[in-house]
């Protein structure tokens, strides 16, 4: 049987999460029961949500407990097989787990389809559940978003982001970026195609926003939280809406979470905020997943991959991730 290489839990970080609080656990694979499926992982994506799960509280996606392994969406390649559903050879994605090889119910995993020439790891960015089609779910079935609106994006150089300012910008509308630093807000104008961006770490983002969108902005799309919200909120238009998909930069402190503070602008202007998971959105997936893959096809949305290859490499993938050390989709080859 193969070896198994996984990232388990050593303990729960205090705040930004750092390697000492990951172990790499080495392990032989057993046999797979009756209805599930040996897999071995080829691509795992990192995601912010993973970091709300290393705390001692019931939070939404739950607890990663001491010694177990850190949770992944993957795809990889059946192995083995007792599940008249799959065979060996076929790709798969789903809930692989940080590790090398994964041991799943038939259930939980989906066919990707080999016929269709798209790589694999595209399962987990552009067609992915938490990047690309939760960027659709928040940018169309959400928010809304209608040709010729002013629409404002926070993390717009991270994955959500970049498919969710892309989304905006194939359905008509002037789309502004918030990122971090001068080589992301390039990013996003020269690359992704945005109208333009501010860099929240070297601009005041109040004024900025006042700049670029003078009659107030019609859509804010929040993958950040804290101040950067309450700037938006500040510049929203009359009867404009805020979208909530994350607040990564809350998520070191999730028993402290800091505002908004100018939630009564929402009052003020008639405006609207509603947050959302896509799991919520059933319905919408394979809308999301035709419209993403024909825009991929006559390249209107794109969405570049940071790799990092080795298992062990996981635990520095993510805090590169919560510390904004990348653009595009984080992935790590196992």
């Amino acid at each position: 049987m193969p070896q198994n290489r996984k990232i388990t839990l050593a303990k729960r970080p205090d705040g930004m999460p750092e390697p000492s609080d990951f172990s790499l656990v080495e392990e032989v694979v057993g046999e797979a029961p009756a209805d599930h499926v040996l897999v071995q992982v080829d691509t795992l994506s990192v995601d912010a949500f993973i970091r709300t799960m290393l705390d001692e509280r019931d939070v939404f996606h739950g607890v990663t407990p001491i010694g177990g392994p850190v949770v992944a969406l993957g795809v990889g390649r059946v192995i083995e097989s007792s599940s008249s559903e799959f065979t060996v050879g076929e790709w798969v994605s789903g809930p692989m787990m940080a590790q090398t090889h994964a041991i799943l119910p038939a259930a939980m995993l989906n066919k990707i389809d080999p016929a269709s020439n798209i790589p694999p790891s595209t399962y987990l960015g552009l067609l992915g559940l938490t990047t690309g089609i939760t960027a659709w779910v928040g940018m169309r079935a959400v928010g809304n978003v209608q040709a010729g609106q002013v629409v404002v994006v926070s993390g717009a150089a991270g994955a959500v982001g970049s498919v969710a300012g892309q989304v905006a910008k194939a359905r008509g509308a002037t789309v502004f970026g918030i990122a971090g630093g001068p080589e992301k807000c390039e990013f996003l104008v020269q690359t992704l195609g945005l109208d333009g961006a501010i860099d929240y770490k070297n601009e005041d983002v109040d004024l900025r926003l006042k700049a670029l969108a003078p009659k107030g902005i019609d859509l804010f799309f929040d993958n950040v939280g804290g101040q950067i919200l309450d700037a938006a909120l500040d510049n929203l238009a009359v009867e404009g809406s805020v979208v909530i998909c994350g607040a990564v930069s809350q998520y070191q402190h999730l028993e402290d979470v800091q505002g908004p503070n100018l939630y009564l602008r929402l009052a003020e202007r008639n405006a609207t905020m509603r947050g959302f998971t896509v799991d919520h959105y059933p319905q919408c997936f394979e809308e999301a997943s035709a419209e993403l893959g024909t825009w991929m096809a006559d390249g209107q949305v794109t969405l570049p991959e940071h790799e990092i290859s080795g298992i062990e490499k996981f635990p520095e993938a993510l805090i590169a991730l919560l510390s904004g050390g990348h653009m595009g989709k984080m992935l790590v080859v196992a």
